[in-house]
């Protein structure tokens, strides 16, 4: 290798080494932060491994019914909501793929459209009104069920797949629907997997449409929910819970609750994300 390429390879592992520390120094402050007590906290500055390891934080989260209400309302709102706008996903992007299809570059453009304009924001909501959705999860998972973006990823991995594959299965009497969802699917995995775990982020990061759409605040999701908490805190409203005090290490352990499950998920789901990618976007 030239040394004009290994100055270049050292460079670019520099910049991605600072970026990974200005990622990562954050979110190490918040963890170890969640595991100290109140009084050092409040007491000693800034700091990054506490003298007093506890697990106060969580034991007050875990006590705390409106916490662990809002948790499970996230699992529903984004497993429902992921498997909602799979489904419509890769219905539409199998159409739209269809050269034959009559209206296909019409539909396509108007997909792109989208991809720009939107209904706006009032509308959208009395059109939700008008359809008795307000205080539902459905209006949760109808209101944003397809992303524009997402959808042409599809559309362009159901493009690469070859013609003559599904010929043949036609030819031994596969119908549509069969060949979709036991040859077209199963083929499609990497970028199904890209594309849920685009919407599953969307949706367990989502707050704004929960506060719009959801005046109960027992169907609230855990952003939602973590958002009031971390005011109510600031306005000095929150007691302690179960003989654990509340302090400020309790909102750093409720951010690293609520990023969890996510940081858990995205390793197993890696190697299928850039795959996926990488092959939807050979073809537009």
């Amino acid at each position: 290798m030239k040394k004009s390429n290994r100055l270049f390879d050292s460079f670019i592992y520099l910049i991605l080494v600072v970026i990974f520390l200005f990622i990562a120094f954050p979110f190490a402050y918040i963890l170890f932060s969640s595991f100290s007590t109140k009084t050092e906290f409040l007491t000693r500055g800034f700091f990054l491994f506490p003298h007093d390891w506890t697990m106060n934080s969580y034991g007050y989260l875990l006590l705390n019914a409106n916490f662990v209400r809002s948790y499970g309302n996230t699992f529903i709102i984004t497993i429902g909501g992921t498997a909602i706008s799979l489904f419509f996903t890769i219905l539409m992007a199998y159409g739209l793929s269809k050269v034959w299809l009559r209206g296909r570059k019409t539909m396509n453009m108007l997909v792109l459209i989208t991809m720009i304009f939107n209904g706006g924001l009032i509308p959208t909501y009395l059109v939700v009104r008008q359809l008795h959705l307000i205080n539902s999860y459905w209006a949760l998972f109808l209101t944003g069920a397809i992303f524009p973006f997402l959808l042409i990823l599809m559309r362009s991995f159901f493009s690469n797949i070859p013609a003559e594959l599904e010929e043949a299965a036609r030819m031994d009497g596969c119908g549509e629907w069969r060949l979709l969802y036991t040859i077209i699917v199963p083929l499609s995995m990497p970028s199904l997997v890209t594309i849920g775990l685009m919407y599953g982020v969307a949706r367990w990061n989502d707050y704004f449409q929960a506060v719009l759409y959801l005046n109960d605040a027992n169907k609230w999701p855990i952003q939602t929910f973590l958002r009031q908490f971390l005011l109510d805190s600031d306005t000095g409203m929150l007691t302690s819970v179960g003989g654990f005090e509340y302090g400020p290490p309790v909102k750093m352990a409720a951010v690293v609750a609520t990023a969890l499950p996510l940081l858990i998920c995205y390793p197993f789901l890696q190697k299928y994300f850039n795959k996926g990618m990488m092959v939807g976007s050979v073809k537009g």
